[in-house]
C-alpha cells in the first residue's frame, strides 16, 4: 500500500520548464518502480518516465533529451523535471508506483503548455 501525491503542474509556454513532484507514504526503496505517465485528450495513455529502486530510468523517446527524472531518497520523492517544453506535452500527468506487480496511482496534474 502506498499513496502518492502529484505537485507541479501549472501553465507554461513553450520553451519552459516545470518539475513535477511525487511524494510517496512509503520508503521509495521498498517500490520496485515509479513513473510518470501522461495522458492528453484523444489519446493514450502513455509512459513518459520510470525509475527502478535500483536507479535504472527509461524515457518516451518524444521526451528523450528533454525531461529527466530522479529521486530523493530522504523525501521519498520522486521528480519529473520538464524542460524544452512543448505544446504537444500538453496532459494530465499521473505518477506511479509498482509494488509486486500492483500499480497504484496519485491523482494527476494538469500540464499545460502553450505555443
Amino acid at each position: 500500500q502506498v499513496q502518492l501525491v502529484e505537485s507541479g503542474g501549472g501553465l507554461v509556454q513553450a520553451g519552459g520548464s516545470l518539475r513535477l513532484s511525487c511524494a510517496a507514504s512509503r520508503t521509495i526503496f521498498s517500490i520496485n518502480a515509479m513513473g510518470w505517465f501522461r495522458r492528453a485528450p484523444g489519446k493514450q495513455r502513455e509512459l513518459v518516465a520510470s525509475i527502478t529502486s535500483g536507479g535504472t530510468t527509461n524515457f518516451a523517446d518524444s521526451v528523450k533529451g528533454r525531461f529527466t527524472i530522479f529521486r530523493d531518497n530522504v523525501k521519498n520523492t520522486v521528480y519529473l523535471q520538464m524542460n524544452s517544453l512543448k505544446p504537444e506535452d500538453t496532459a494530465v500527468y499521473y505518477c506511479s508506483a509498482r509494488i509486486f506487480s500492483n500499480d497504484y496511482w496519485g491523482q494527476g496534474t494538469q500540464v499545460t503548455v502553450s505555443s
